[in-house]
């Protein structure tokens, strides 16, 4: 349903019930500029302040900005007393860390606070498992690895200890979690009634707004069922198989043994600040390369057909898709990609 973006503040209008006492949400640093807007928007909604009610977590390295579970469950225990939220992504954007969202929702609930997972490059990237590690709450899109389209609809996630409706003896006079509400969450036996009184489905089904598009259903329906037929499994372990293919290609540079000579121009232009541990990263792999090389190495892919991802002021994105891409895929981007970084330099260092 939805948006991604507008699906966090649906759930956040559900799950952010700040008190006088318990008023601030955690968040990393870095997180994806939209995620950072609806977390500050909703924090002002509520007449409190960002500058105090925002705990962000900022890499304690920013060559290298990973965040490991250690510092973040700390980050947790030193704000415990007055945090109401936490939202943390399932796979970082711009490093492509993947977290351990089964142990850090624990740590988050053995202090009394609740938990969302911002899962935009982690669905169809990652198994996820959110019911069985007792995530609060969820939201995604479609159009990343679930491959739905530019704009496709998003999806959200609520765990069913949160989704559940009671109802009086009379029927009516429900008992669930307040959240914002519209027709098409409404209980589908009593939805055409039409008396105004809000009986939302139970679970998930309960947030739903409005009658979704026909075609944007088709759209994430034709690729859920591709998934359906290759399983998650299968996908993530050709995944871990192409991304560490992919890795070991990068750590190589160059490829031709003769020229492994220790000089300057042999020394590779770039580092991997992905997780080098493969249970800690999805599909992508995130390259820092020197300053002065990114436009140059973009034009040179560009101009051979390869489609990667650019973050400046100088990483760039790769991420070999186990549902279409090949090994022989990754084996021709790196040819090209490592005559790209050569060529970059050259013409950086005027040679």
């Amino acid at each position: 349903m939805g948006t991604l973006t507008g699906n966090i503040h649906i759930l956040m209008s559900s799950f952010y019930r700040p008190t006088a006492e318990r008023y601030k949400i955690i968040l990393e640093g870095k997180a994806f500029p939209s995620d950072h807007y609806a977390v500050e928007s909703q924090i002002r909604l509520h007449n409190f302040d960002p500058a105090t009610s925002m705990v962000l977590i900022e890499p304690e390295d920013a060559e290298k900005p990973i965040l490991s579970t250690e510092q973040i469950l700390k980050v947790i225990d030193d704000n415990a007393s007055d945090t109401a939220l936490i939202l943390l992504p399932g796979i970082q954007f711009y490093t492509g860390q993947y977290f351990d969202i089964k142990t850090i929702t624990a740590h988050a609930h053995s202090k009394g606070i609740l938990i969302g997972w911002d899962c935009a490059h982690a669905v169809g990237n990652v198994e996820l498992q959110l019911h069985d590690w007792d995530v609060d709450f969820a939201a995604w899109c479609h159009y990343k690895y679930v491959n739905s389209g530019p704009g496709a609809m998003a999806g959200l996630f609520v765990h069913e200890k949160h989704g559940k409706v009671k109802l009086s003896e009379a029927g009516d006079n429900p008992s669930y979690r307040p959240r914002l509400a519209g027709w098409w969450g409404h209980d589908k036996e009593t939805r055409f009634q039409m008396n105004n009184k809000f009986i939302p489905q139970q679970g998930a089904a309960g947030y739903q707004m409005s009658n979704p598009s026909v075609l944007d259903l088709s759209a994430v329906a034709s690729s859920l069922e591709i998934f359906n037929q290759a399983t998650m499994p299968a996908l993530r372990q050709k995944s871990l198989e192409l991304t560490g293919y992919l890795e070991h290609l990068l750590l190589k540079y160059p490829l031709d043994d003769n020229s492994l000579a220790e000089n300057e121009s042999n020394k590779k232009p770039y580092t991997i600040i992905t997780p080098s541990n493969p249970s800690e990263r999805g599909a992508q792999l995130s390259i820092l390369l020197q300053p002065g090389l990114l436009d140059k190495v973009l034009e040179i892919l560009e101009e051979n057909g390869v489609v990667i991802d650019e973050r400046k002021p100088n990483v760039v994105r790769v991420a070999p898709a186990p549902s279409y891409n090949s090994f022989t895929d990754v084996w021709e981007f790196h040819q090209i990609f490592a005559k790209a970084c050569k060529e970059a330099v050259r013409v950086r260092d005027g040679k």
